[in-house]
């Protein structure tokens, strides 16, 4: 299949020196693309195999090896004798879907069967060794799947233990990975862990994007044609990277463009030291690039806007980006080395091209040495949240009081909207479904997956072989029947493992946003657990929705994702004010519900109410309220209310919800975590007490 030249690719100028790059110098540990669908991610990464330079490989060895530097641990070792051949580049796609085993390898079982030995299938790994690994939606991935792939890629190989094989290989890959940030976001953990990462967005230029389109045209009108006009760019492609690659090893860094590192990374307040080694080793291969032997302030600048936005965030609400003036100042004010006279630069692909054609061109060197223009990233912005404590806003408000908010909505006029803003967020309590699921991984509740701890051997659907029960099932039946002595495996002697591990949920907040929620500061207190149960949800890998009612309705203001960034936005734009419709805000709540059941029957779901119970919109508005609480119970759906009542006098409303529909009672000030332990604390402090009394 014919593909889209890399050289001809449009407006991608930072995603392009970043695979380039990490081409270069594969140690630098991969690249992370993040950005909006229709922007070429894909397109460019399958392009970039295209131009990088061919590969002697060992014929006969399933795992690439470099016939001038063959892997001593190799499984296949006895091979390396047989002569060699040049192949292009190895690009090497990872489905969402894949197992662990098809990512690592496994025992062989076609073997392991007929002939009965014990040998290793190879896997993913194995097959993109010395090439690239790309991974499509890779936020979609499960998290330990991403951990395999990061740590092949920055180690360099691959180790299985399990199933009885014991073996380690090489996997010096370019791992290249692409997402939606509206489909989910990575764990800090799994960020840090990428060497650089490229935020990409559609020019907003109209002439750029009438280029991109015509160039689009022009290759699926004749693909042949089209790729024989950029044949001359990619071989100056091809050669400037070789050209790089040779050059790598005898770049200097010097000791002050090392304090420079430390001093940017230090003034940005990056974790660890991971970021200072990328920045060093992506600054070499951007001195390399532009054809220069020792690194200066601008591959260090170029470096760190490249391998440091990803490594500052701390929670999912944070911005990505870099502020730029910050980054200049911790630069320092020296002025850019000049490029050195190199008698052979890369050389601009486009240079012999009508200037319609270098429009498109990747990176090549310009006159201050910082390559590619590209828009500055967006300036860091910080959580606006204020100093309150969560315990400072209970009110001591009466039920008459709040009354008058809910009745002010039937006044002349239009009703009181306000915003209120979020308080603080803190570790909420673990909330998880009860019994054992089966959807897809994750960190909430109890589940069987294809990943966890063995807890028993089925026949059925086996996917992971449970080696030990295998050979026992296979043993017995032979002992039952003659046989020669040897052991060997039949069909129906197969055993799968059956594992145990937590399962991610879909979290519906239905939260109460009438005017007696508003009262005395309490929305701001409501906010800040509903943005705390946010929090935990990103990290336990769930879906949350989000269903607001206040005034004569509901609604459902954010249909269940796996981004807690755009729930998080939805709710600090959430008005509050009116009567409340307790009656509505359960009816869409169930809706909802049956609606994601359909679309995902695997994936359990647990509602997270938050009210005072009361219910003021419309007739019988309370009574209507408790017979759909009634009836809840036989949606099978498990819930949490958290009562948001506060004050002296209270109606208990908020928990005889909870009994009616069979949830579990939680007061807003107990959602925190460490509330569990002020409670426990304090329990035993009145019973010591007690007995010294």
């Amino acid at each position: 299949m014919q593909q889209f030249p890399f050289s001809a690719i449009v407006g991608a100028d930072d995603m392009a020196l970043a695979l380039i790059l990490t081409s270069i110098s594969p140690d630098v540990g991969g690249v992370l693309v993040r950005g909006e669908k229709g922007t070429a991610k894909s397109t460019m990464v399958r392009a970039l195999a295209e131009v990088l330079p061919r590969q002697q490989v060992i014929e006969g060895c399933r795992f690439g090896c470099d016939p001038h530097r063959p892997d001593p641990s190799c499984p296949d070792r006895t091979a390396h004798l047989e002569a060699a051949s040049e192949h292009p580049a190895r690009l090497v796609e990872l489905p969402v879907g894949a197992s662990e085993d098809r990512v690592v390898g496994s025992l062989d079982l076609r073997k392991a069967l007929g002939d009965g030995r014990a040998d290793f299938d190879p896997g993913l790994l194995a097959q993109a060794n010395r090439g690239i690994l790309y991974v499509d939606e890779v936020n979609l991935l499960h998290d330990h799947l991403v951990d395999v792939l990061l740590d092949a890629a920055a180690m360099g190989r691959n180790t299985v233990e399990r199933d009885g094989i014991s073996v380690s290989h090489e996997a010096r890959i370019v791992l290249v990975g692409t997402m939606n940030p509206e489909e989910g976001e990575l764990r800090p953990q799994l960020l840090d862990r990428f060497g650089l990462t490229v935020e990409i967005a559609a020019s907003r230029d109209p002439q750029t994007r009438v280029e991109v389109v015509r160039r689009r045209l022009a290759f699926d009108s004749d693909p042949q044609a089209f790729t024989a006009q950029y044949a001359d760019a990619q071989t100056d492609l091809r050669v400037g990277i070789e050209r790089a690659q040779a050059l790598l090893t005898h770049v200097d860094l010097p000791i002050t463009e090392l304090e420079r590192i430390a001093r940017v990374c230090a003034g940005f307040d990056v974790d660890g030291m991971r970021a200072d080694i990328v920045t060093a080793r992506t600054a070499k291969a951007h001195a390399a690039w532009f054809g220069r032997d020792a690194v200066n302030r601008d591959d260090v600048r170029a470096a760190a806007r490249l391998a440091l936005p990803h490594r500052r965030r701390r929670n999912p609400f944070d911005a990505p980006g870099l502020d730029e003036n910050l980054l200049e100042e911790l630069l320092g004010d020296d002025e850019p080395t000049p490029p050195e006279d190199d008698p052979n630069p890369p050389e601009d692909p486009a240079a012999e091209k009508n200037d319609e054609d270098a429009a498109g061109q990747p990176p090549a060197p310009d006159q201050s040495g910082t390559g590619p223009q590209s828009t500055p990233d967006q300036p860091e912005t910080r959580q606006d949240s204020g100093p309150q404590n969560r315990d400072s806003a209970q009110s001591q408000q009466s039920p008459d009081d709040a009354a008058q908010h809910d009745h002010a909505a039937d006044e002349p006029g239009p009703v009181p909207v306000a915003i209120a803003d979020t308080a603080k967020p803190y570790t909420a309590r673990n909330f998880t479904i009860r019994g054992l699921g089966n959807g897809q991984a994750g960190r909430r509740s109890r589940a069987l997956t294809e990943n966890g701890r063995t807890i028993a051997a089925t026949t059925e659907n086996v996917r992971r072989l449970h080696l030990p029960a295998t050979i026992t099932a296979a043993a017995r039946a032979r002992i039952r029947s003659p046989y020669d002595g040897r052991l060997r495996l039949q069909a129906d002697d197969l055993r799968g493992a059956v594992t145990q591990g937590r399962e991610s949920n879909l979290v519906l907040l239905a939260v109460d946003a009438s005017g007696s929620m508003g009262a005395k500061a309490r929305m701001q207190e409501v906010k800040a657990a509903v943005l705390s149960l946010l929090i935990d949800a990103y990290r336990k890998r769930d879906r949350v929705g989000l269903v607001t009612f206040r005034g004569h309705d509901a609604e459902l203001s954010l249909s269940p994702t796996s981004s807690v960034e755009a729930a998080e936005r939805c709710l600090r734009q959430l008005p509050h004010g009116g009567r409340t419709p307790l009656a509505e805000g359960l009816e869409q709540a169930a809706h909802t519900l049956r609606v994601e059941h359909i679309r995902d029957p695997r994936r359990r779901a647990l509602l997270v109410l938050l009210t005072d119970g009361r219910a003021t919109s419309g007739k019988d508005a309370l009574a209507r309220a408790q017979r759909i609480a009634d009836a809840w119970p036989g949606l099978g759906v498990d819930s949490v209310v958290i009562d948001c009542e506060t004050g002296k006098f209270r109606l208990g409303l908020a928990a005889d919800l909870a009994a009616r529909m069979g949830a579990t009672y939680v007061p807003l000030p107990q959602v925190a975590a460490d509330a569990i332990v002020d409670i426990v604390h304090n329990s035993k402090t009145d019973l010591q007490k007690g007995r010294a009394a």
